[in-house]
């Protein structure tokens, strides 16, 4: 067992330059690779995560201006179909005056044609009775003259 742990010592003693190398190697390897590919990791992770950060602040900048716009053009929507509303209702007010004026002027109009009317119906009655006297009279003197003609014929 002497023997054993004698080897055992000189393989320890034997192995210390490459435990000291393979220290410094690891230590090197730290220092030189590990470190600065980790630092690197950690920027790119956070441009990463800053540029997607960014890019969700632009989409919502993007999206508050879309809805910003849409509430505009809503607004003129409703602006211009006001506008038109209100011009309609003066359309039809002014359809509402012209109609109201026409119906006005032809009933002045059937009014003067009844006046007119009634004054030539009475003056036509006012001839017809003059003539009626006259007509009348003339019948009368026919009649009479043709039953004097047959009289004075039989005679």
């Amino acid at each position: 067992m002497d023997e054993i742990l004698q080897q055992l010592g000189e393989l320890v003693v034997g192995s210390v330059p490459t435990m000291l190398l393979f220290l410094t190697l690891v230590a090197a390897y730290e220092f030189l690779v590990h470190g600065p590919l980790t630092r690197m990791l950690d920027e790119r992770r956070n441009r990463t995560t800053g540029a997607i950060e960014k890019a969700h602040a632009a989409i919502a900048a993007a999206d508050a201006k879309a809805q910003e716009y849409e509430s505009r053009l809503r607004a003129a929507r409703m602006e211009v179909l006001k506008a038109r509303e209100v011009r309609v209702q003066q359309w039809n007010a002014e359809r509402d005056k012209a109609l109201d004026a026409a119906r006005q002027q032809s009933h002045d109009r059937v009014l003067a044609a009844r006046v007119q009317l009634e004054g030539e119906v009475h003056a036509a009655r006012t001839t017809i009775e003059s003539s009626a006297d006259q007509l009348a009279g003339q019948i009368l003197k026919a009649v009479l003259m043709a039953k004097v003609a047959p009289v004075e014929s039989t005679r």
